[in-house]
C-alpha cells in the first residue's frame, strides 16, 4: 500500500465514512470477529440485561451477542454516521432489541447507571482523554456491572504500517489509566491469533481482554 493509501486507511479505521468506510467496516468485522466474540463471552451476559457497545462498526456480530441470553437490550454508540446507518441496515430484524445512536466520542449521552454491561473492541487507540472517558463509562455502568475492554497490544500494533497516529497500549499502560479512575478492579485475559492484517500480511495478533469492575 502507498503512504497515501495507508493514511486513508488509518482515517477510515478511526471514523469510517461513505462507501469506502462501509468496505473498511466489513473488513474490520471480519478481521476483528474473534476479538469481538471473546469480548462478548467475557461479558457473561444473563437474561434481561442492558448492554452498551462503544464503536460498534457495522455491528455484524449483533446476532451472536443477542443469542447469549433472553431479552437482552442492546445500545450501540458511534461517532460515524455511516456506521450507524450501516448497522441499522444490517440488523433490521433486531431493531426491537437494538438501538443505535451517534455521539461525540467524549460524553456518553445516557443517565448514570443505565447499563449492566459495557463493551468496546479496538477503539481505545482513538480516545482523546482516556481517563475522562473511562470515568464516563463508570458513570453509566450499574453498580456491580462489568466493562470489557479489548485491544491489540502495543508490541503488535506498532509494527503495522498504518498505526503511526494511533495511541497504543500494553496492559501496564491500561493499568496506570485505570488507577486514575473510579474503577476498582480488573481481570486480564491474554489472547493470540493468526490473522491477515489490513495491509494483507499474515501476522500473529496478541491482544488483551480486560474485565473492569466497579
Amino acid at each position: 500500500m502507498t503512504e497515501n493509501e495507508l493514511k486513508i486507511l488509518a482515517q477510515q479505521l478511526s471514523n469510517p465514512e461513505g462507501e469506502i468506510g462501509k468496505d473498511v467496516a466489513k473488513m474490520m468485522n471480519e478481521t476483528n470477529i474473534s476479538m469481538t466474540k471473546e469480548t462478548i463471552k467475557a461479558l457473561l451476559l444473563t437474561d434481561n440485561e442492558k448492554v452498551l457497545e462503544l464503536g460498534h462498526g457495522n455491528a455484524g456480530h449483533l446476532s451472536y451477542l443477542l443469542d447469549f441470553a433472553e431479552n437482552i437490550s442492546y445500545t450501540g454508540l458511534e461517532i460515524s454516521e455511516t456506521m450507524k446507518s450501516e448497522a441499522e441496515s444490517i440488523n433490521q430484524k433486531y431493531l426491537s432489541q437494538a438501538k443505535f445512536h451517534l455521539y461525540d466520542g467524549k460524553k456518553i449521552p445516557f443517565e448514570d447507571e443505565s447499563f449492566d454491561k459495557i463493551m468496546t473492541v479496538n477503539t481505545i487507540y482513538f480516545w482523546e482523554s482516556p481517563v475522562d472517558f473511562l470515568n464516563e463509562i463508570y458513570r453509566v455502568l450499574k453498580e456491580h456491572g462489568s466493562f470489557v475492554l479489548t485491544f491489540a497490544k502495543k508490541d503488535f500494533m506498532k509494527n503495522l504500517p498504518f498505526t503511526e497516529d494511533f495511541k497504543l497500549y500494553n496492559y501496564e499502560d491500561i493499568e496506570l489509566l485505570i488507577s486514575q479512575t473510579n474503577f476498582k478492579r480488573m481481570i486480564k485475559s491474554e489472547k493470540a491469533e493468526l490473522i491477515t492484517s489490513k495491509s494483507g500480511e499474515q501476522v500473529t495478533r496478541e491482544y488483551n481482554v480486560l474485565t473492569i469492575k466497579k
